[in-house]
Formats: C-alpha cells, sequence, structure tokens
C-alpha cells in the first residue's frame, strides 16, 4: 500500500525543482509495470483522518507512507503508525535535512521501520524493493 498526503496530489505541478515534473499517477503506472508481481495499492488524502484511516484499514502486506507535511506536525498520524503491525517505510521525495528546519523532523520517523528521503521518486522503488525482500 502506498499512501500519500497532503499536495501530493500536486506532483509535477508543484514546485518542480524540488518535486520533479511527473504526476504521481504517471509514476505509478510505470510501477505498475516494473513490479507488476507486486499488487500495488495507492491512497491520495490531504486529510488526516483518511490516511489514519487507510493505515488502519489496509490488508496489505506493508505499506510506503509519505504523509508530506503531515510528517512533521501529526501525533494522531504517528499513533496510527506505532499501533499498526505492519512493517511501515516513510518516504520523502526531497531531502529534509537541506530544508527548512521546520521539516527536518518528523514525528513518524521513530515508528516507521525505516525512512528513505532525498532520491525523489526512486525512493518509493527503493521501498518495494525493501518489502520484496522481506518475502
Amino acid at each position: 500500500m502506498i499512501i500519500n498526503g497532503p499536495n501530493l496530489n500536486l506532483l509535477g505541478k508543484r514546485e518542480p525543482a524540488t518535486y520533479g515534473t511527473e504526476s504521481f499517477e504517471d509514476f505509478l503506472v510505470k510501477l505498475d509495470l516494473k513490479y507488476e508481481q507486486v499488487q500495488l495499492e495507492y491512497v491520495q488524502s490531504n486529510l488526516e483522518g483518511e490516511i489514519i484511516n487507510a493505515i488502519q484499514e489496509t490488508k496489505a502486506e506493508g505499506v510506503i507512507l509519505n504523509a508530506g507535511g503531515y510528517s512533521h506536525t501529526s501525533v494522531a498520524i504517528r499513533d496510527a503508525v506505532a499501533a499498526s503491525d505492519l512493517p511501515i517505510v516513510e518516504v520523502h521525495i526531497s531531502n529534509l535535512s537541506s530544508r527548512e528546519s521546520f521539516r527536518h523532523d518528523s514525528l513518524l520517523s521513530p515508528v516507521c521501520k525505516g525512512c528513505i528521503v532525498g532520491f525523489g521518486l526512486k525512493g518509493y522503488e527503493l521501498a518495494i524493493m525493501y518489502f520484496q525482500d522481506l518475502t
């Protein structure tokens, strides 16, 4: 399960120097083709509660989570991640440490299995590769 948070629906349009020019939907088509043996599910929401519901309700074997700005502010999403029995990998497209100071700390990182930051959309692929190695 890939869960993207707020404003990630704007990939390809929002700050292309930071986030690139490809939409996530176009990228997801490529992921599906490249990893056809993996059944990928995708949810994007700008709403905190919907992200929490997606974490709690998924039947997936693992979650790739890019909670966007909620990574730095949402205790509720952190609690949902901590309560989950699933391995959850936090992904961020940009290198948070090279950005504004308020982005340097993630509330989610301590309760996630691991974090992949700064590799653009390739970070999602690295997370899929991690999950493949688990099986």
